[in-house]
């Protein structure tokens, strides 16, 4: 109830008070019809009811749904439907009621080649952290460096950092290599509490590598690692390893010169 107040909110200040009334007769209507035929002709009609093109100010906002709004530049459309109707439903879905409902339709949205809808739901969005479980999660961040998104974008990488996602990173950086093709040196970032035998040596691969970006990314894995073997080869390039220290090298600079 909360998030539906501050939802509401925003209507208020921004919608056309006759757009309003509209919506919540029809949601009156819905709620005791329990039609999904009344459901999706309210959705279609959104679009005539709120402008989309009319700007909302999200300036000195403190209720979590502006915030939120504000971080994908939501226009009021947006806060309540948009043409693009799944990709808006992912990107908000966290803001419903009983989010965890729909979590088969957020796993679903992982199959997609479209590059936006998997967007919706991978980047700058809370709800894979929250809901999924690992294969889900590790499903999710595998496809986000295949298909070359962001991952910088992807939320709470270090949190649901796991062992099983370790061992794909290594896998799938193993079949890039023997192809002669590179990877995203952010995609390492969630190995760092993993570090074993093998990934040992792909630190040192990535330690000795002629890119700057793969040093420090395998700098970032072996300092933050509490491994001691880890450790004692980011000995072996102290530069790297002040740097990392210092705090000039962290995932977020890794690709700034």
């Amino acid at each position: 109830m909360h998030n539906q107040e501050q939802i509401q909110n925003i209507l208020i200040k921004y919608g056309a008070p006759e757009s309003l009334a509209w919506l919540n007769e029809k949601i009156s209507k819905m709620a005791e019809s329990k039609s999904s035929k009344d459901l999706f002709m309210t959705y279609s009609l959104l679009n005539v009811k709120f402008d989309s093109l009319k700007p909302i100010s999200f300036e000195n906002v403190v209720d979590d749904c502006s915030v939120y709004f504000k971080a994908h530049r939501a226009n009021l459309l947006q806060v309540v439907a948009d043409t693009g109707e799944l990709e808006t439903f992912l990107k908000y879905l966290v803001l419903l009621p009983n989010p965890a409902a729909y979590k088969q339709t957020a796993v679903e949205a992982l199959r997609t080649n479209i590059a936006i809808i998997f967007d919706a739901i991978s980047l700058n969005n809370p709800y894979p952290a929250k809901y999924f479980n690992d294969q889900q999660w590790n499903q999710m961040y595998l496809k986000a460096a295949f298909m070359e998104r962001d991952l910088l974008l992807i939320e709470s990488v270090d949190e649901r950092a796991n062992a099983d996602l370790t061992r794909i990173i290594s896998d799938y950086a193993h079949e890039r290599w023997a192809a002669s093709r590179k990877i995203d040196p952010i995609f390492w970032r969630p190995v760092s509490k993993f570090l074993n035998k093998e990934l040992l040596k792909d630190m040192n691969r990535l330690l000795s590598s002629e890119d700057s970006i793969e040093n420090k990314a395998g700098a970032l894995c072996c300092y933050h690692s509490g491994n001691e073997k880890a450790k004692a080869l980011l000995n072996s390039f102290p530069e790297l390893r002040h740097e990392v220290a210092d705090g000039s090298i962290n995932w977020n600079t890794l690709k700034q010169k």
